[in-house]
């Protein structure tokens, strides 16, 4: 098979994923209402992109994949993930697929945390039941720890380095890796074993920030990448838009009206992108309204705003405990 064979392929196993995905995170939404949580939902498949990286590195095929849906539950603090969490497991329509990967009592050595779920789609009636067991992930995370993964991710897109996945700068890296356990000491969750203690983290803090003047560039992306200025007026009722970021930093938004429509738009960007080469990063997400799209995907628009101020208080010798 070719090339194009092969995305085609990819891309209608992943456009199977849409309505699962939906189904997901209103069923999360639910919960976090009935529970009168603070928080907010979202929701995009996986870029292809990442795709083909995770086939290529991992021995996952693409029908074993799972997160090629994914969905995103922002909480406004630890207890509230907890709570989240707790309702879930104990009554969801979708079915648990095999264990949790428990980022937050466990974080990763980079420091990543972040709570995931993934389970089986189970439909309710005879018109779903062609997509019965696609694989969503759900990922729970506060908004002390979204602050850190979208500055990881706005940092790379910046330099272009693929920082999330150990890419790029070392100093930046042992950065968010110091950065990851100060928030975790804050939310009085477990801190990875290789990272110091709270005294000579801030102390490394202070000298990786004067060594390649972190808060400066941090605050720099804040000032680079912004939204368009006709995007209040064309996005007034819909749900659903197409983020493209390119090399030059700049970022263009199309909203949608209905899924299809933006789906068909994303399988054609991302083909020229595949057949190209080129450097453009195009990711489908669906949000309640557009005031939360930036609070979802900040990392798209360069706010980085919440990272910055608390690295800046570390710098200056505040209490970990005003972070916030």
């Amino acid at each position: 098979m070719d090339a194009l064979e092969i995305f085609s392929i990819a891309n209608s196993w992943r456009d199977s994923h849409f309505l699962p995905m939906r189904s997901v995170r209103f069923s999360v939404g639910h919960h976090i209402r009935a529970l009168r949580l603070e928080g907010d939902m979202a929701s995009r498949p996986k870029r292809m992109a990442s795709i083909r990286r995770k086939l290529r590195e991992s021995t996952t095929n693409l029908d074993t994949m799972n997160d090629i849906g994914g969905c995103r539950a922002i909480m406004a603090d630890i207890k509230g993930v907890r709570s989240l969490l707790a309702s879930m497991r104990d009554k969801f329509p979708h079915e648990i697929h095999s264990r949790e990967f428990n980022y937050i009592d466990e974080p990763k050595p980079d420091g990543y945390r972040s709570h995931h779920i993934v389970f089986k789609y189970r439909p309710r009636d005879a018109d779903t039941e062609a997509f019965d067991g696609r694989r969503i992930e759900l990922q729970v995370r506060t908004k002390l720890q979204h602050s850190w993964a979208t500055a990881v991710e706005a940092v790379g897109l910046f330099r272009g380095q693929d920082l999330k996945h150990g890419e790029g700068d070392q100093d930046w890296l042992r950065l968010f890796q110091l950065m990851s356990a100060e928030f975790a000491h804050v939310e009085q969750c477990p801190v990875h074993v290789s990272v110091p203690d709270h005294n000579d983290r801030v102390r490394e803090l202070q000298d990786l920030n004067k060594r390649i003047d972190a808060i400066g560039i941090l605050e720099k992306i804040n000032n680079t990448t912004h939204c368009p200025e006709n995007f209040v007026h064309k996005a007034a009722k819909t749900r659903y838009y197409l983020l493209q970021y390119g090399k030059d930093h700049k970022l263009s938004i199309e909203p949608f009206w209905a899924l299809i429509l933006g789906a068909r738009k994303l399988k054609e960007i991302e083909q020229k992108i595949e057949l190209r080469g080129s450097e453009v990063k195009a990711v489908l997400v669906e949000v309640d309204k557009k005031e939360k799209l930036v609070e979802m995907y900040p990392n798209y628009f360069g706010d980085v705003y919440l990272f910055a101020r608390n690295l800046k208080s570390i710098c200056t010798g505040k209490a970990a405990i005003e972070y916030s």
